[in-house]
């Protein structure tokens, strides 16, 4: 028993010193260090603090524009890292090497191989807040970026396309950067072509609140006469809020302007007035000749139903004409036939008698030989006629 015991002591002891070999040393968890040009940013890991990135208006992506990322985690693992809203390159902007405002991605993996970092830099192209989100091992982590918008390059307006002279119309202008984000805070100034409309005020500022940002409104007074329509121009009151012409990006669009079609509603009415005449007056006439079509179509038919009845009244005599003549006729014929066979009959009777007559005389002719023959060859006796 003792025996027993210590083999199965010593089999515990060799599956413990097992286990404990077998168990790696914990992972290192991974840590993460953010900076833009150099200065540390240590807010960016909650959304209501995101990292203020400036957006890549010039089509370069260099340390001024790209958060850098620096993970540091156990060597030869991968570190992959997503991002919404925002670009991930691996290397900033170089004259060998460039990176402009197209290139990158929205995720990636870095394999460390035997160092123990990954480092990558992310952008953005957007005034929306984006997510960078980092992990390792089991270890997630998530960063928050935002872009600032860039200098104007377009400004667009909407307006009415007609509006009745004498009344006010809004222009509004929204103003983008090159990239289409909206741009606040920025001086416009607005004019009408050759006095072709009144302006409340010439000059306006893009708004920065969630109803109005980035755009601003124009209201324009359009002539009561003298002007068919109304031409608006808008323009940058301070010209290098304005961008510059970038290779590789949209051109600069900052001086729009708007036409607006004045409506002269007392023309437009009388037109209508006269319009609605005319075609009353025709409707009018229409019918009227439609009531003598109808008219002239009751009349003939009425004339046609006329002469059908009097064409009805002479076939219906001449039908009873036509019968009376068949009734006579037919009588006609039957008389005739009658005679035809009374005559006949009488004919046939007559033919009858002078027949019998002739077989008569013609039996007794034969009977008076017969007997004269009898008497002289009374041996060759020839028999009488019945």
């Amino acid at each position: 028993m003792n025996s027993f015991k210590k083999i199965a002591l010593a089999m515990v002891a060799a599956m413990t010193m097992g286990t404990l070999v077998a168990t790696p040393a914990s992972a290192a968890v991974m840590t993460v260090a953010v900076d833009l040009n150099g200065t540390a940013n240590t807010t960016a890991s909650s959304i209501a603090t995101p990292a203020s990135l400036p957006v890549p208006a010039d089509n370069t992506v260099d340390a001024t524009d790209a958060l850098k990322f620096v993970a540091t985690v156990d060597t030869g693992t991968a570190v992959s890292v997503t991002a919404t809203n925002a670009t991930i390159i691996s290397a900033l902007h170089t004259s060998a090497a460039p990176v402009s405002a197209s290139s990158g991605s929205s995720s990636l993996t870095i394999a460390t191989g035997t160092g123990i970092t990954a480092t990558f830099y992310v952008y953005t192209k957007t005034t929306a807040i984006g997510t960078v989100v980092i992990s390792n091992q089991g270890t997630t982590l998530t960063y928050y970026v935002q872009g600032t918008a860039g200098k104007i390059n377009t400004l667009s307006v909407s307006a009415p396309a007609t509006g009745a002279a004498g009344t006010k119309q809004d222009i509004v202008v929204t103003a983008t950067d090159v990239f289409g984000n909206k741009v606040s805070g920025k001086g416009l100034t607005a004019s009408a072509w050759a006095s072709s409309g009144t302006l409340d005020t010439t000059t306006a500022t893009t708004g920065a609140t969630l109803a109005d940002f980035g755009t601003a409104t124009f209201k324009v007074t359009l002539p009561a006469t003298g002007f068919t329509k109304s031409l608006v121009a808008v323009t940058l009151t301070t010209s290098t809020d304005g961008a510059s012409t970038v290779t590789g990006l949209t051109a600069p669009s900052v001086n729009p302007f708007v036409e607006i079609a004045i409506r002269d509603l007392a023309a437009e009415l009388k037109t209508a007035q006269d319009a609605l005449a005319a075609e009353k007056a025709a409707r009018a006439a229409d019918k009227a000749a439609a009531d003598k079509a109808a008219a002239d179509a009751k009349a003939a038919a009425d004339a046609a139903a006329v002469k059908a009845a009097a064409d009805l009244v002479t076939a219906n005599a001449e039908i009873a004409k036509l019968k009376a003549e068949a009734v006579i006729a037919k009588a006609a014929a039957d008389k005739a036939l009658a005679d035809a066979i009374a005559k006949a009959t009488a004919d046939a009777a007559t033919a009858k008698v002078a027949s019998d007559k002739a077989i008569a005389d013609l039996k007794s002719a034969f009977n008076s030989l017969a007997k004269k023959w009898n008497a002289k060859n009374p041996k060759a006796k020839v028999a009488l006629a019945k």
